[in-house]
């Protein structure tokens, strides 16, 4: 049996190893589904009056964000939202979210989405390092639940009010947290 220190190094050691392999299958997932796979291509439509509508937002929209039209000025009470909304029941409504400006740079959100995949892989390491008994089984099944929690709890319920496509989303969640699952329950369990 191994001192406490050398089992606690031992311990850090694979789960720092957990979680840069945990986020590079997420990371790579990512950039696979986003981009040579088409997983989210339904979610986009295209328009070919694309021009004419950026025209038009950007002589009407002085900031950048994400607008609900039509709305309600803050501060409106819900006794007014509900008159000032009404005669839109029926009627055309949109979700746009606005930039001044179209960044091609993609170094620094990529960055970011890996970092963000480096701590989702390092969290679920460390909560199935907490299960008395880990397999491979385990270690699956947590990790798809835990995709499909993120996705049931954000891009679906979005799409539900929103009412647009999470198909995508929805294949992310099984399939990369899947893979995650499938590292994790190989590695994790080793002694």
């Amino acid at each position: 049996m191994q001192p406490v220190s050398h089992q606690n190094n031992y311990d850090m050691k694979k789960q720092l190893i957990a979680t840069i392999v945990g986020g590079l299958i997420l990371f790579i997932w990512q950039f696979l589904s986003w981009s040579a796979l088409g997983v989210h291509n339904s979610e986009y439509v295209y328009t070919a009056n694309q021009d004419k509508i950026l025209e038009v937002l950007n002589q009407n929209l002085t900031e950048a964000g994400t607008y609900m039209v039509p709305g309600v000025p803050p501060g409106t009470s819900h006794e007014q939202a509900e008159a000032l909304m009404q005669p839109s029941i029926g009627k055309p409504w949109a979700s746009i979210s606005y930039h001044k400006s179209f960044n091609m740079n993609m170094g620094m959100n990529m960055f970011r989405g890996f970092v963000v995949d480096l701590l989702a892989a390092f969290l679920l390491s460390w909560l199935l390092l907490k299960f008395s008994t880990l397999n491979m089984r385990v270690a699956v099944q947590s990790s798809i639940f835990v995709g499909l929690i993120g996705y049931l709890t954000i891009p679906y319920l979005n799409s539900i009010w929103f009412e647009n496509n999470s198909i995508g989303s929805l294949i992310d969640a099984l399939v990369s947290w899947a893979l995650v699952g499938i590292w994790l329950g190989w590695w994790l369990p080793r002694k």
